[in-house]
């Protein structure tokens, strides 16, 4: 299980122009008026709220962005109303795509996502059609910086509920339940660690490589997936090569 989330992907996210840090914020922001709405602008009293501003804080969103999206979800701001819709599709070579939307036009948003697909060799399905190849986890990251110990991690880790433990190149990653992600996450944020990146997410059963004509079009897929402001997270079961990650 451990080496297959989408760190990578992550990382990637994380490099990519201050514009591009811009539209990460505002994909968070539509979370957060979301979970508020769900379930109140206190996020003691709302775990999803909580789970949320916390990947808020591991992308660097100021903490004045972040309460104003809470308050403009409380109603003391004007905002739109969004709904959370979820497609399942193919990429080129049958493989398996998850695209989690937030939108205030369902239509213009399934319009767009049937012609990503489309385009790029795949097409849609109907849900449930590759959701079973994947499991729903939370992964938790702690860059490598030398002041980590990883047994000390490890042990805090499993003590705390976590799943599972692995020690990558440059990161620590924690899998845990989906139901114990915000209890391990609290226990290791109290115990002093950062994390690069502490979200609920999709990881795939298995992978499938392509060939380097099918993967063209996948990393397009992706990439204009990603661009769409409708779009909150885009989960694929792809065996992206190294140099793909590394972009």
């Amino acid at each position: 299980m451990a080496g297959h989330s989408k760190w990578a992907n992550i990382k990637h996210r994380k490099e990519k122009t201050d514009a591009q840090k811009a539209k990460i914020f505002t994909k968070i922001g539509r979370e957060i008026a979301v979970a508020v709405r769900e379930g109140g602008p206190d996020p003691e009293n709302n775990s999803k709220l909580k789970d949320v501003i916390a990947k808020a804080k591991a992308n660097n969103m100021p903490n004045e962005n972040i309460m104003r999206s809470i308050k403009k979800a409380s109603g003391e701001l004007g905002g739109a109303n969004y709904e959370e819709i979820t497609y399942e599709g193919y990429g080129p070579s049958g493989v398996a795509v998850i695209v989690e939307t937030m939108t205030d036009n369902k239509n213009r948003t399934a319009g767009d996502m049937r012609h990503y697909f489309d385009k790029y060799g795949g097409n849609l399905g109907a849900n449930g059609c590759v959701s079973w190849m994947f499991d729903k986890k939370g992964v938790i990251i702690i860059e490598k910086d030398g002041s980590v110990d990883e047994d000390t991690l490890m042990m805090e880790a499993l003590e705390a509920g976590a799943e599972d433990f692995s020690a990558e190149d440059e990161y620590y990653e924690i899998i845990t339940d989906p139901d114990s992600f915000s209890s391990v996450r609290d226990a290791l944020e109290k115990k002093g660690f950062t994390f690069a990146s502490a979200e609920v997410t999709m990881i795939p059963k298995t992978t499938i490589k392509l060939s380097e004509e099918d993967a063209i079009k996948m990393r397009k897929l992706i990439d204009v997936l990603e661009d769409n402001d409708d779009v909150q997270n885009v989960y694929h079961n792809w065996d992206m090569p190294e140099e793909e990650e590394e972009e």
